[in-house]
């Protein structure tokens, strides 16, 4: 009978010691950043469907602005508000330098730069993951406000 507790014991011995290296392996590759998933995530800016509003390009000046193309794919055209638009990552933030037109069928680069929390927010090297908002004005006068996401690295 302590035979069989023997062999047991010895198995899950065995399967504990594979465990424990396994283990070590991966909180090894996680502490030298082999496991960051920020590694992976590709740049990019989106900006909600629905709206008309698109972003074609963007671009992030180290410690001062960040820039974004956007195209307007409505039939008329519209004004984007320097007043309420920004670029955010929980407490810093860049906002619309100034109103911006946009025609129909055609595009707009808008500046977002601001205080010191826009300088915090585009440090050298920084990984940006920030909530876009937009209000614009369309032609009957009419204000609407849409959201989006960018993800950028400060160069």
């Amino acid at each position: 009978m302590a035979r069989k507790g023997q062999a047991a014991m010895e198995f899950l011995m065995t399967y504990g010691w594979a465990i424990l290296v396994v283990l070590v392996a991966i909180g090894a590759l996680a502490y030298f950043g082999v496991l960051n998933p920020d590694t992976f995530l590709p740049e990019k800016c989106v900006i909600s469907s629905g709206s008309g509003l698109f972003c074609d390009k963007f671009s992030v000046s180290s410690g001062t602005s960040i820039q974004l193309k956007v195209s307007n794919s409505l039939a008329e055209a519209v004004t984007l508000e320097a007043s309420g638009s920004s670029i955010s990552q929980g407490a810093n933030s860049c906002t619309l330098a100034a109103d911006t037109a946009v025609t129909a069928d055609n595009s707009s680069t808008l500046t977002f730069s601001g205080g010191g929390t826009c300088a915090t927010l585009t440090a050298s090297g920084a990984k940006i993951k920030g909530d876009i908002t937009l209000v614009f004005t369309d032609s009957d006068g009419f204000s609407k406000t849409t959201t989006g996401s960018l993800v950028a690295k400060a160069p």
